[in-house]
């Protein structure tokens, strides 16, 4: 048989299911099912959770076991789809910088839905996960920034990868695992123009979309069915037809450098985390000088890299959906209200004439030399300009809850929290403790049980 990159790539997934798991990715996953968990708490107290309810429920009828977070329990194919939507919902599940994509939605949402059906262990989780994680980064990062200006590769990349982490899940053969990568990858798409024609609501189709596909695709190959083998890699695969422009050897290089899991970075604002870095430059510029607010600001100057206007290039949100692709208005929101949160993403008042003023004192410039960092950094420099002909500038390349700037544990706990207000002490105690789990050895041989009250489907007792 002749060798591709796709062999090598699933040789290393399955020697990846078969070895012990680091400590490093033991703690990292505990850290991105809390991440996960946070995002659909988050997500399901908004208004378009119901619609995605709706969807799941409409497209894959009949009563599950698999828990949805806010209502009820489908079959593992609508709760994977539904889960996956709403936990990208608010914008803050986990992201990566070289990959440009979500990969926690497209790697957890499905194997927990598998799991919730019974018989998978926690080491099976495990697996299943990291797979999702490997395989989606993988080929995010290959197929580079001019996809990612294109296509959401949450949708695309994320499909494939929420198909390995399906099979591996599911203890797929290794030729099963080919198959339903290389099925997978027929379905791969997500397409940036609903940003160009203010259907932001529907985002999250994408990631829904990708763990349905990579879920069928699982199955699909369980059942004997082939799929491409040169997925990525061939003439008519996602590299070329999907404007990849990024590194090859991304999909099967640097085997020996750990699991990709560990390279992901939990956001720490609700918004497009193409704007973190100005975000981070002036919460800087905030708690650095005490005479930067509002009432004594004479303007905000930025400049940042030019992707991010492509992803979050909304001048002025004209409704809440918009707001996380604003980079004027959530610096105006950041500087009148000293925070950025929760609040100011789901119930802004986009009509308040201190914001709107504040708003139009942003000044956005791109640099060509930033976009050059780009993706492996995410310059962007803030100045602000005071009344008083003060110049303040603050720059940053890399982003809070980056690998380089982790949170800790506690502090990831604080940001669940801040992030799903709703959720009793019980509860995060609860999910906290079922996170944790994963990070011990001894428990892998156990039966992985997903209980309704983790997703909010009834009170803890």
């Amino acid at each position: 048989m002749t060798q591709i990159p796709e062999n090598t790539l699933i040789a290393h997934l399955q020697a990846q299911a078969a070895r012990g798991v680091p400590s490093d990715s033991r703690l990292r996953l505990a850290q991105a099912l809390l991440d996960w968990f946070t995002a659909g708490w988050s997500g399901s107290a908004m208004a378009l959770a119901a619609p995605y309810r709706q969807v799941a429920r409409s497209a894959f009828p009949g009563a599950g076991s698999a828990p949805v977070f806010g209502a009820g329990a489908l079959m593992p194919l609508g709760a994977g789809f539904a889960n996956a939507a709403i936990a990208h919902l608010r914008e803050i599940d986990d992201a990566h910088r070289a990959a440009m994509l979500h990969p926690g939605v497209v790697s957890i949402s499905p194997v927990l839905a598998l799991a919730a059906e019974g018989g998978l262990t926690q080491r099976q989780v495990i697996a299943g996960v990291v797979a999702g994680y490997e395989v989606a980064l993988r080929l995010g990062e290959a197929l580079g920034t001019r996809h990612a200006a294109l296509f959401h590769a949450t949708a695309t990349a994320g499909a494939v990868g929420a198909a390995a982490a399906s099979g591996v899940a599911l203890g797929l053969s290794g030729q099963q695992l080919h198959h339903a990568l290389g099925i997978a990858a027929t379905q791969s798409a997500g397409l940036w123009q609903l940003v160009d024609d203010d259907a932001h609501e529907a985002k999250s189709l994408h990631p829904g979309f990708a763990v349905r596909n990579g879920m069928m695709a699982a199955w699909s190959a369980q059942a004997g069915l082939p799929g491409a083998r040169a997925f990525f890699t061939g003439p008519r695969g996602l590299h070329a037809l999907l404007a990849g422009d990024g590194p090859l050897e991304a999909i099967h290089g640097g085997l020996e450098e750990g699991d990709r899991l560990n390279t992901t970075t939990i956001k720490a604002w609700p918004s497009c985390a193409q704007l973190f870095t100005p975000l981070d430059a002036m919460r800087a510029l905030m708690d650095e000088h005490e005479g930067v607010s509002a009432s004594r600001v004479e303007a905000i100057e930025v400049t940042i890299f030019p992707h991010a206007l492509k992803i979050a290039g909304v001048d002025w949100p004209a409704k809440a959906t918009e707001t996380p692709f604003s980079l004027r208005y959530v610096l105006a929101a950041l500087l009148l209200k000293g925070r950025l949160g929760i609040d100011e993403m789901e119930s802004p008042d986009l009509a308040d004439p201190a914001l709107i003023a504040l708003g139009k004192k942003v000044r956005v410039a791109t640099s060509d030399e930033f976009q050059k960092a780009f993706p492996a950094r995410r310059p962007a420099e803030v100045s602000v300009v005071m009344r008083d002909g003060q110049r303040l500038t603050a720059k940053r390349e890399l982003r809070r809850g980056d690998p380089e700037d982790p949170f800790s544990w506690e502090q990831l706990q604080r940001r669940m929290r801040a992030f799903a207000p709703a959720m009793s002490d019980a509860c995060a105690a609860r999910i906290t403790a079922w996170c944790e789990r994963f990070a011990d050895p001894a428990c892998d041989s156990e039966l992985c049980e997903v209980d309704a009250v983790l997703f909010g489907v009834a009170e803890a007792e």
